[in-house]
């Protein structure tokens, strides 16, 4: 009998590592087919990326042949024995293919910035630092558009892993939205922008350093808000729609997040959050 059951049980251990063996198998098999799949997509991926890349410094460089030429046009036209009338009228439409010629090369050169490879070297920053040269540096065009500028910074350092030109370069792309937002000087209410730099905590209780970009304009509404940071999308005559895809993308890389707030008649809020360095 004891014999039998040692027989039973050694066929039941043996049975049971038999299909556990195949069980650990076949998640292996999945897992390395899942791997084969993501290593498929990247690799498509990056050779889509690198023909896109191409194309589009392919197109540039006749993009600036043709704005060279309109130039040309445009002093050969000046120089031309014709009626004034018909000058001018040869001018505008000079003047029109140099512009969108122009607006093209824009529009390259805001998708090579996106479509590239991000290169940060973050180290150790203060964000009131940044709030600081950022409104020293805005200033002069924010009183030109008759919108009041004001920086707020937290009385100690609010320490952050930053790549300060890259950082720099997302937020004012977020003022630049913010004063185009608001309106044209003049606009009824007031037009104040309002950078600010703060010393909060997540709803973990994890600590962040936040800087916000706010604006009084006329706020955007829901449908808008879902599509913002879509590439291309963009509620701007002339934008590109990769203005804010492409801060998103560098405060990502760092580490942070972009959140919107925003209603309808109550202004906007684009806030930065990253987490913060003890000091």
């Amino acid at each position: 009998m004891v014999a039998a059951a040692l027989l039973i049980g050694l066929a039941v251990g043996a049975l049971s590592v038999a299909i556990a063996s195949r069980v650990i198998v076949r998640r292996s098999v999945a897992r390395a087919r899942a791997a084969e799949r993501r290593l498929r997509v990247a690799e498509r991926q990056a050779e889509v990326a690198s023909m896109t890349r191409g194309l589009a410094h392919e197109i540039r460089n006749p993009l600036s042949t043709i704005g060279l030429n309109a130039q040309l046009l445009a002093e050969g036209i000046a120089e031309l024995e014709l009626d004034e009338s018909e000058r001018a009228r040869m001018g505008r439409r000079v003047e029109a293919l140099a512009r969108e010629a122009e607006r093209l090369r824009g529009i390259l050169e805001d998708f090579l910035e996106f479509a590239g490879e991000l290169r940060l070297e973050p180290t150790p920053g203060d964000l009131n630092t940044v709030v600081e040269e950022l409104g020293d540096f805005f200033l002069p065009q924010a009183q030109s558009q008759g919108v009041r500028l004001r920086a707020e910074t937290a009385p100690t350092p609010l320490l952050a892993r930053i790549d300060t030109p890259h950082l720099k370069q997302a937020v004012l792309n977020l003022m630049l939205n913010a004063v185009q937002a608001m309106g044209a000087a003049g606009a009824q209410g007031p037009r104040e922008l309002i950078l600010r730099a703060e010393r909060t905590q997540e709803a973990d209780r994890r600590p962040v350093v936040r800087l916000h970009v706010i604006d009084t304009g006329p706020g955007i509404d829901e449908q808008t808000r879902a599509r913002l940071f879509d590439p291309y999308y963009t509620t701007k005559p002339g934008g590109t729609g990769l203005g804010l895809p492409t801060a998103r993308r560098i405060i990502e890389a760092m580490g942070g997040r972009l959140d919107l707030h925003s209603e309808p008649g109550k202004g906007t809020d684009f806030a930065i959050t990253l987490p913060e360095l003890d000091s």
